[in-house]
């Protein structure tokens, strides 16, 4: 009996050790898929910058007007206006009026929507307001004050 209970404790301690080893390998190939998944998203991305480099050139443009499923009316660079086509992969919820994007030379279809002309930082810098702010108040710069002076102020003042 007391050999049986000794057998018994001994597989139960192997199988929650074996348990616990097939919960940490269930975490690693999680972590791995998961990998797997943004290094697949990594290389499609590159592949497709890849493409784009060898690719003809491209016309960037402005998109108007959304006019139907796969169609837009898209002001180019150079000035004329278009009414264009769109490649499957880009989705058209990011294609609204305003957004700037890249046309295909020969087919005039769009390539891919582009970042904003202006970086963002910059974009939000305009809309700051400075205040009223004086010299005076614009502390351990005084050289850098008179040279402005002399470069800006005195000529406008002494043409």
């Amino acid at each position: 009996m007391a050999d049986e209970e000794q057998k018994r404790t001994q597989v139960l301690t192997q199988y929650r050790k074996k348990l616990l080893e097939h919960k940490e390998l269930e975490s690693k190939v999680k972590n791995l898929r998961e990998q797997i998944k943004t290094l697949k998203k990594d290389y499609d991305k590159s592949e497709e910058d890849l493409k784009s480099l060898q690719s003809v050139g491209q016309i960037i443009g402005e998109v108007l007007r959304h006019l139907s499923d796969d169609k837009f009316i898209v002001k180019a660079s150079s000035g004329p206006r278009y009414v264009v086509g769109c490649r499957t992969m880009i989705d058209h919820a990011k294609l609204t009026s305003g957004t700037r994007v890249a046309l295909d030379m020969t087919t005039l279809t769009i390539m891919r929507a582009l970042p904003r002309e202006v970086d963002p930082v910059v974009y939000h810098m305009l809309h700051e307001d400075p205040g009223n702010v004086s010299y005076s108040q614009v502390g351990g710069l005084s050289d850098q004050i008179r040279e402005l002076r002399e470069v800006i102020e005195l000529p406008l003042i002494n043409p």
